[in-house]
């Protein structure tokens, strides 16, 4: 069972100095003022050679195994937050090492160290070895070094390499515009996160290539009190965006208004009405539901292991005819996005759902080999301490032809879901999916705002009732977990009808 929360967007790690007593290179990297740019992270930011790959890859292989790889990784995250017109946190948290990785048949071998030395590197390669005592070793390829042909982040004033100051400048703005919204706002609270990733990939196939990921993501989070009625708002953006993003694209202040205003609509919303009915999901933020109900039983390992509701649909009809689906790293600067994969595979488009046809997964290389698929650039981790495994990056219901407010005047007596608290979704299909703020459709339009919703179904059904799908689309920033690992991600929806959904209320 998948589950995501809105609000469940920190991730606190701990700062490693266990690695500056083994290695020179890494002190001199922890304690620098700033971070230089990379043209071989190889051999400046891991103090690692082709030879030196080649002999751990060979070690890797050394029992039996027929695939191995190095995953080098070195992260910067910080956290700026502001609390009762203070800040109340501001952190930067490091980290450093290899991921090694072997493979044979459908066994996974897997070690890390932040140690990178010979020594270190050798010991971690015999751990992952240790997947197999018997066979023919695979063979190491020479490594020849890939670039990546496209460069889809925003990498112009990063905000790793801006003034602290200046970033307080954003979430003191973020935060006044959340406070002074409404006199009935008691409490705000805004978040700024930065992240600078650096990855470098080698493995037994010959591949060599590298990646510098960037990532800012700004919260605003309100709560409103009336009477004895207490309520929240959130709101979020970002990506893989620079500060140009928070000044000029999407100010800081919006965000800080958005989760305001919706603390605000929630004071006078009334408890939703339980029943089946007509539901409009909104443009955006129900891309959630398109991730967790729709998503996840996609990825291919759930599919090779008949966990997934889809394991035998493939080439059938799933959805309504006007239901299209794909998944795609490659657009620019979004949270999911990436050049290339956690296994160095370039990413691309791939098309989930065609017309209401099952034609594709969501393939990492493992899952891909077994099945005798093609990997589709969507094998992820969450660090190097990770192995990868079949992920989500961006996915998106496409846009239909429908004019959105055609889609609500359609409906006689329904609901619209405009924003989601979180969700769970079984391997069966079935989901329930928890409703911030609502609006009841009467006669063809939103009139009361409702809250205390639930969304009740399986994705089979909704699938199959999607009857108008609008020519909008927004954009949902979140955090997937799965399997004790969480990356971000970004779902894309349409506003679109469901003809017939459970909705859950008091």
């Amino acid at each position: 069972m998948y589950s995501i929360d809105r609000r469940d967007f920190l991730k606190k790690s701990g700062l490693s100095i266990a690695a500056a007593a083994s290695s020179g290179l890494w002190a001199n990297k922890l304690f620098a003022d700033s971070i230089p740019v990379h043209n071989n992270l190889f051999s400046e930011q891991f103090g690692v050679t082709p030879e030196d790959m080649k002999k751990i890859l060979n070690i890797a292989l050394s029992k039996g195994g027929r695939f191995s790889e190095l995953f080098f990784e070195y992260k910067i995250n910080n956290v700026i937050v502001m609390e009762e017109g203070l800040i109340k946190n501001a952190s930067e948290n490091i980290s450093m090492g290899v991921g090694i990785r072997v493979l044979k048949d459908d066994q996974t071998g897997f070690a890390y160290t932040n140690d990178l030395s010979m020594s270190g590197m050798k010991n971690a390669a015999l751990t992952a070895a240790a997947i197999s005592n018997s066979g023919q070793s695979g063979h190491v390829a020479n490594l020849r070094k890939y670039s990546c042909p496209h460069q889809i982040y925003d990498l112009t004033r990063q905000l790793h390499s801006i003034e602290l100051g200046d970033k307080l400048k954003i979430v003191r703005k973020t935060y006044d515009a959340t406070k002074s919204f409404d006199s009935r706002i008691v409490m705000a609270q805004s978040f700024l996160l930065d992240e600078i990733q650096h990855i470098a990939i080698a493995n037994s196939n010959g591949l060599m290539t590298q990646d510098t990921r960037p990532a800012s993501t700004l919260y605003a989070l309100a709560v409103a009190i009336d009477g004895s009625k207490r309520t929240s708002g959130f709101q979020s953006s970002g990506g893989r965006v620079g500060m140009n993003f928070f000044e000029n694209i999407e100010p800081a202040e919006n965000t800080g208004k958005s989760a305001a205003e919706e603390a605000i609509i929630l004071l006078s919303a009334i408890d939703a009405s339980a029943g089946d009915q007509p539901v409009v999901l909104g443009v955006g933020q129900s891309g959630v539901m398109v991730h967790e109900a729709v998503g996840h039983p996609f990825e291919a390992d759930g599919i090779r292991k008949k966990t997934s509701i889809f394991w035998d649909r493939y080439g059938k009809q799933i959805a309504k005819p006007i239901v299209n689906i794909y998944e795609d790293a490659t657009i620019p600067h979004y949270r999911g996005s990436l050049n290339i994969d956690d296994e160095g595979m370039k990413t691309q488009k791939t098309q989930l759902v065609e017309n209401g046809k099952l034609v594709g997964f969501i393939q990492d290389k493992l899952n891909a080999d077994i099945m005798g698929h093609t990997p589709t650039g969507n094998g992820r981790r969450d660090s190097y301490q990770s192995y990868p495994i079949p992920r989500m990056t961006n996915t998106v219901l496409a846009a239909g032809d429908s004019d959105p407010q055609d889609i609500i005047k359609s409906v006689k007596k329904g609901f619209y879901a405009k924003s989601f608290e979180g969700g769970n979704v079984q391997d069966s299909g079935k989901f329930t999916f928890s409703v911030l703020l609502g609006y009841l459709i009467e006669n063809g339009e939103l009139t009361k705002p409702v809250r205390n919703a639930t969304l009740i179904g399986t994705n089979v059904q909704i699938l199959n009732e999607v009857s108008m799908i609008g020519n909008d689309m927004e954009f949902f920033l979140g955090n997937c977990s799965k399997e004790g690992q969480t990356l971000p991600v970004t779902a894309g929806t349409p506003t679109m009808k469901i003809d017939k959904m459970t909705v859950g209320g008091r």
